[in-house]
């Protein structure tokens, strides 16, 4: 029987109703406060309690890392994960499943497939339902986790991955599409890697690291990253405000179709890009990668020509992850930094 930490986190998989008490866990990176609602309360023990056989899949222990909704985790959570992740493997676990919330689950997972310096399969989940809700997919989904992260193939292959709704989704494509429903994730253009039926997992993709690694990495939580997005009749303001600030490190656009903003804020980016902060082309689109096809005042190939750098098919969310991580490497020149954050991106469109 294979060893499986779950690493616990938070998030609604863990949340129940706090109305009338302060929604205080002992955790000091719990919620607090009067407000009605739902927060995590339940620890990891409870979660694998909840599940009816799970010790039959195999043999787990629990390592309750923080207890946060999904809304709330930063990039030092995200650093806690991954350190908790190390750790596991480093004392013998065979895979490990992290229970976390649905609103950046694939951000976290998305970061700990760059960084984790362990050759184990990372397989984050969660639930759309809370604990105590009746019909909760949390149990569910756990038992998926945990029956990918002992599976022989995905422990040949390492890498991280998302389990939801009985299919398992590589963290290089993954995306939340749903504010709700169960069958909220899915994986534009790639599809998942496997799906779970009544004889075990049948497999769609290859297991497997996609994103391009950079094991051992942290991110720097002094580093600063704007994350922008263009919409109708959007101005240059906030780029300038980050620009008088003297605080921005990188700026990642969230572009509309192909990569294109509207003209005011195409000059204010032009301007970050003459003083030396790099700018990142996504697209607020879920599926497609972006294009240098359209010029004049914002278009994205006038960005591209001032010196923008094609974030590919990332999302805006992912590609500041991986911005982050190479601002986070490089020297104080800016020269250094935006060469940094271009090789970065030089290879982010392969989907194999």
């Amino acid at each position: 029987m294979q060893h499986v930490r779950i690493v616990s986190t938070g998030g609604t998989i863990a949340s129940t109703s706090n109305e009338g008490d302060s929604g205080g866990t002992g955790d000091p990176d719990g919620e607090t406060g009067d407000a009605a609602g739902k927060t995590p309360s339940v620890t990891g023990d409870d979660l694998v309690d909840a599940v009816p056989g799970l010790a039959d899949e195999a043999s787990i222990d629990v390592d309750d890392v923080c207890q946060v909704s999904g809304f709330q985790v930063t990039f030092e959570h995200a650093a806690r994960i991954v350190n908790a992740v190390e750790r596991a493997a480093a004392e013998g676990a065979a895979g490990v499943v992290v229970t976390h919330g649905t609103d950046t689950m694939a951000e976290s997972a998305y970061y700990a497939d760059l960084v984790v310096d362990a050759e184990i399969p990372v397989v984050f989940t969660g639930a759309q339902r809370p604990f105590d809700q009746l019909g909760t997919d949390g149990p569910t989904n756990l038992l998926t986790a945990v029956r990918a992260a002992a599976h022989e193939r995905f422990r040949a292959a390492g890498g991280s991955y998302l389990a939801f709704n009985d299919r398992v989704h590589a963290a290089r494509w993954v995306v939340k599409g749903h504010t709700s429903k169960l069958e909220t994730f899915t994986s534009p253009t790639a599809g998942p890697i496997a799906e779970r039926t009544p004889d075990g997992f049948r497999f769609l993709r290859e297991p497997g690291r996609y994103s391009n690694a950079v094991p051992g990495a942290r991110i720097d939580p002094d580093v600063r990253v704007e994350l922008v997005m263009n919409a109708m009749g959007v101005d240059g303001r906030q780029v300038k405000r980050a620009l008088e600030d003297a605080d921005a490190d990188a700026i990642v656009v969230a572009g509309t179709g192909l990569g294109n903003t509207t003209g005011e804020l195409g000059a204010a980016l032009e301007d970050a890009i003459e003083r030396g902060v790099p700018v990142v082309l996504a697209s607020r689109c879920h599926a497609g990668t972006t294009a240098g096809l359209y010029g004049g005042p914002g278009g994205g190939k006038t960005l591209r020509s001032a010196g923008a750098i094609s974030g590919g098919d990332l999302p805006a969310w992912k590609a500041r992850i991986r911005t982050a991580l190479a601002v986070s490497a490089a020297d104080d020149a800016p020269a250094d930094v935006t060469d940094r954050v271009r090789a970065a991106f030089a290879d982010v469109e392969s989907i194999a």
